[in-house]
Order: structure tokens, then C-alpha cells, then sequence
């Protein structure tokens, strides 16, 4: 019953003994993910009624909470040079980069960019690109009514500065105040919404109302993404932008066959996991993708059992490095949770327990493409919280 395209994966291998009361899903043991995750002071029980969220900070029972995302028009009728200006303004003056980098890197930077004359933001691109991780975790799942609802915790900013006195990362947190959420319109209807960062024109979330929703997770892969962007400098220009590519999809697309055929087939510069949700049952997957193909479709299967797909950084057909396992407790919590229960709401219970939650994250969304809500709210991890 499984539909993968690619090589065949094995499955995760046990990592304790099976009992006869104990119960299987999604080749986890439910008994092994509780012992696992009993051994981790990082780890907590998965978290009931923290939605709606409300605040501010209001602990103990929404202390993960920052606040509500605020919505703008991107008018798709102007021409591209206007398109951003008024949510630009509204957000200026935003926090510079520069200032932030060690040593004499910086002014390295813009030595090059004088003599070049290449603008000095594209020299700080190049030079963060492979630096700047997010560290996601996205969800597809599927109630016993053939209802779909995707979830995401978007983290953000590792290694890109401590903060030793309030046990924050610094990008993270200036990229709160800039979230944003945006409603792309077209002849004063909606094409299609997402959330997404003042100033960033590509998109890691979003959705087409009523026919498919669309997340992006960075994947670690030796032929990673600096490969991709040196080919580009190069002159080699036949491969998309991550971003830009998430963005023409939710743009473009019509279906969520057709979503998923693009994502699968266009070349990107960099590896990535796709996480599609559609507006039928069984419409869910999660798309493994090196530089130039499709390694592996990942896609839900109901009547087998497989009623989500979770993604966060790491293939699933091997163990998550061992300082970064979302994905065991966020299995974990949908197990509990159970089919019959899922929800928009328990979404945001599983997207609200460390360590799927954490110091990265930045913002959750949730989506139910068939009714067309789309909800995203700012996120705190209070100590302790693992920093990834």
C-alpha cells in the first residue's frame, strides 16, 4: 500500500523490544517513543488546550505564546517594483545585518562589493547562505472524515548569534517583529496566502484556498545548496531558487497534482523537503529532493494506516541526529492524539511541545485548505528549552 517514488527506503529499524500491549504506527512502536523520549530533559508530555493561543504572555497555560501575526495585500496587478512598498514602509526601518559579523568579515564584505560593484547584499547572501538553517517541522494529517489539515513550526537563525541574557538566538528573535502574513491578490481576489518575512519576496509557507497547502524544510545533503548557488554565480542558470520556486507554485498551480508534479520535476539550487497537503483524502505528501531530482514521495495512505506525514530536517528513512529529534515526539503526540481527534487545534497542541518547539521557532502556522483558514501566531520557548 505505500506510494513512494525513488529507490526503495527501509524502515526505521527498533530501537526497543516490542510487548504485546503495545501498538504500532508509522513503523514506530508507540511504547518505544515514550521510553525514548523519557530519557530527554528537553522533552515534556505533549500539550492539550493551548488553542487558541491568547496573551500576551500569560503562564502558565499560553506562556508559548507571542501574538498574532499581522496581515497585508500584495497586489499582483501592480508592476513587480511597487508590489512590496507599502508593507515595506510599514516595516522600515528593519534590523541591518551588518554590525553582527565577527572579526574583520565584514569589512571584507564591502571591500568586495566596492571593487566589484556588486551590491553589498548580495555579497552577504552569498557568504550566509549555507549558514542561515531553518530547523522546521511541517505535518500533513487526515481525519476518519477525509478532512485535511497542515501544520508548521518555522525555526529559524541557528548559529547566527546567542544571546547569553535572556537565552534567545538574535536573528530569531528580530525576525519575529518582521513576520508577516500576506494575502497575494489578483483583481481584488485572492490567489493565494502565506506567511513569510518583511523584505523576503520568496515563500516557505502557504496556500491556494480550497486546493492545496505548501511548506518548505531545508534538507542537509553533502551536494548542498552552496553547489547550486556557485553554478549560478558560474553562469549555469537552469535550476529555481528555493523560494522562488514555492512562491510560482502557489502562484501558479491549479491542483495539487500539478503542485506536486512541479515540485517533484524542476530543478532547485539547493536540496529541500516539500510538504504538500491537497483538498481530498490521501492528498499528502512529503517530497525528498536533491539538487536535481526526486528521491523519494512520501505520501499518505489512509486505508493502510497512514493517516500524517511528518517532516522536519532529516530523510525519514534515517534516525535524526541525536541533539535534534522532533520528529519522535511530534509522532509521538499524533499518536496520542489519534485520527479521530485531529484537528486545528491539536495541531497547534502537537506544534506547541518541546522540543517541537524550541528556541528557533519563530512562528506556527496552521492550515485547513478546504475551509480556507489560514492562522499564524508568533511563538516563545520558555526555560528550559533546547536551543534547536
Amino acid at each position: 500500500g505505500e506510494k513512494a517514488r525513488g529507490s526503495p527506503r527501509p524502515s526505521h529499524p527498533s530501537v526497543c523490544l516490542f510487548s504485546e500491549e503495545s501498538i504500532t504506527f508509522h513503523g514506530y512502536n508507540s511504547s518505544c517513543l515514550e521510553q525514548q523520549l523519557s530519557k530527554s530533559s528537553w522533552t515534556e508530555d505533549c500539550r492539550k488546550s493551548t488553542y487558541p493561543p491568547s496573551g500576551p504572555t500569560c503562564y502558565p497555560s499560553h506562556y508559548r505564546y507571542r501574538g498574532p501575526v499581522p496581515w497585508y495585500t500584495i497586489n499582483l496587478d501592480l508592476p513587480p517594483y511597487k508590489r512590496w512598498h507599502e508593507l515595506m514602509v510599514d516595516k522600515a526601518p528593519m534590523p541591518s545585518l551588518l554590525g553582527n559579523f565577527p572579526g574583520p568579515f565584514e569589512e571584507e564584505m564591502k571591500g568586495i562589493a566596492a571593487v566589484t560593484n556588486i551590491p553589498l547584499g548580495e555579497i552577504i547572501s552569498f557568504n550566509i547562505f549555507y549558514e542561515v538553517f531553518t530547523m522546521c517541522t511541517s505535518i500533513v494529517a487526515e481525519n476518519k472524515e477525509g478532512h485535511l489539515v497542515h501544520g508548521r513550526n518555522m525555526d529559524f537563525g541557528v548559529f547566527l548569534g546567542w544571546n547569553i541574557e535572556n537565552n534567545t538566538w538574535v536573528i530569531t528573535e528580530e525576525l519575529k517583529p518582521l513576520t508577516v502574513n500576506l494575502d497575494f491578490q489578483r483583481n481584488n481576489k485572492t490567489v493565494f496566502k502565506a506567511s513569510s518575512f518583511a523584505g523576503y519576496v520568496g515563500m516557505l509557507t502557504g496556500f491556494r484556498p480550497g486546493l492545496f497547502s505548501l511548506t518548505l524544510n531545508e534538507r542537509f545533503s553533502i551536494n548542498g545548496g552552496y553547489l547550486g548557488v556557485l553554478e549560478w554565480i558560474l553562469g549555469k542558470k537552469d535550476a529555481m531558487w528555493i523560494g522562488f520556486i514555492t512562491r510560482t507554485v502557489l502562484e501558479n498551480s491549479t491542483s495539487y497534482e500539478e503542485a506536486k508534479n512541479t515540485l517533484i520535476k524542476t530543478k532547485i539550487l539547493a536540496p529541500a523537503y516539500f510538504i504538500l497537503g491537497g483538498n481530498q483524502s490521501g492528498e499528502g505528501c512529503v517530497i525528498t529532493r536533491d539538487r536535481k531530482e526526486s528521491l523519494d514521495v512520501y505520501e499518505l495512505d489512509p486505508k493502510q494506516g497512514r493517516w500524517y506525514v511528518v517532516q522536519t530536517n532529516y530523510d525519514r528513512w534515517k534516525n535524526p541526529f541525536f541533539l535534534d529529534d522532533r520528529r519522535t515526539p511530534a509522532k509521538m503526540c499524533l499518536n496520542r492524539t489519534t485520527q479521530e481527534s485531529i484537528s486545528l487545534e491539536s495541531m497547534y497542541d502537537v506544534l506547541s511541545t518541546k522540543p517541537v518547539l524550541n528556541k528557533l521557532t519563530v512562528f506556527t502556522t496552521l492550515i485547513d485548505i478546504t475551509k480556507g483558514q489560514y492562522e499564524t501566531y508568533l511563538r516563545d520557548c520558555p526555560d528550559p528549552c533546547i536551543g534547536w
